[in-house]
């Protein structure tokens, strides 16, 4: 039976619903769990020296296929390997990182799906803007150990700047820095963009506590920081990426080659706003937006 490394940058706790859609996917296309493929799951629960640490595990172990769940992830299992097949289910710029050659044609190694996440910044500041028409200085938050996220960060930046807007950046690199961070700007900001990534990710209870204590309205990238207690998120449905996903590794695993595979990019966005921590801040969405989005958590 073929292997398959997974490659989890954060951890089963906040990930199961993707990798549930991701071993369901794979079932439908014949491959079982035991049966018929071997998946060998490995969690670096946001910490970036352990995701080079499983790359590397992985690349001893000869495994048949590396399932990245993220661009670190994804970067550091192509600079351990240039041999084994790496799928990436989401990728903030699979092209501005080096990752592949071109979308069309990924050459090397490695192919997946992008989350444009770098490119739908500007649309997340356009949605912030219409919640607050005066707005004037915001916060960014990310992780800088994760070039996704630099990437990301710079791209809203320069939005921002192009709406004469004033950006504070918050620079974060493990737990610890998140509340310190988050109450230095109490008073200074109306409103914080939360870069998504695995870090974030675990911690997104903890950021939407520390959000809410700060009077601070957020957006996100992903659904699950809203269902977790955010403001709003806007962004592609990674369930639904980590299914489409399956097909690659399942492609592969039959013997195409990830360099002739394109990387693809979302057609799909979601518009996810909670009422219920927009009640606890005190503020109200316009109807509008409402109308706009795909989920209302009231």
């Amino acid at each position: 039976m073929p292997t398959i490394g997974y490659l989890g940058s954060g951890a089963l706790a906040t990930d199961s619903q993707r990798m549930a859609a991701f071993v369901q996917r794979l079932r439908e296309l014949g491959w079982i769990e035991g049966r018929t493929v071997v998946i060998d799951y490995r969690w670096a629960e946001g910490r970036s020296e352990r995701v080079a640490d499983i790359a590397a595990e992985f690349v001893q172990d000869k495994v048949d296929l590396i399932f990245a769940t993220g661009t670190e992830a994804a970067l550091a299992a192509k600079k351990a390997t240039a041999l084994i097949p790496i799928v990436f289910p989401v990728a903030g710029d699979p092209l501005g990182s080096g990752m592949v050659a071109s979308l069309a044609r990924p050459g090397g190694n490695v192919t997946g799906l992008s989350n444009l996440a770098a490119d739908l910044a500007a649309k997340r500041l356009e949605i912030l803007r219409d919640v607050f028409p005066g707005l004037n200085r915001l916060a960014i938050m990310a992780n800088v150990s994760s070039p996704g996220s630099v990437l990301e960060m710079d791209e809203f930046q320069e939005a921002a700047r192009a709406l004469r807007l004033e950006v504070i950046p918050l620079e974060i690199r493990r737990t610890e820095d998140i509340a310190p961070a988050i109450e230095s700007l109490k008073g200074r900001v109306e409103a914080l963009y939360v870069v998504g990534d695995p870090l974030a990710n675990l911690n997104r209870v903890r950021i939407n506590t520390f959000a809410l204590v700060a009077r601070l309205p957020t957006i996100y990238v992903q659904r699950e920081y809203v269902e977790a207690g955010g403001l709003m998120s806007y962004g592609p449905n990674y369930a639904a990426l980590f299914r489409r996903a399956a097909d690659y590794v399942d492609k592969i695993l039959r013997g195409a080659k990830p360099a002739d595979l394109p990387v693809e990019q979302p057609t799909q966005f979601d518009l996810v706003i909670n009422l219920v921590t927009a009640r606890a801040l005190g503020l109200t969405v316009p109807p509008t937006l409402l109308v706009r989005a795909d989920e209302v958590i009231e």
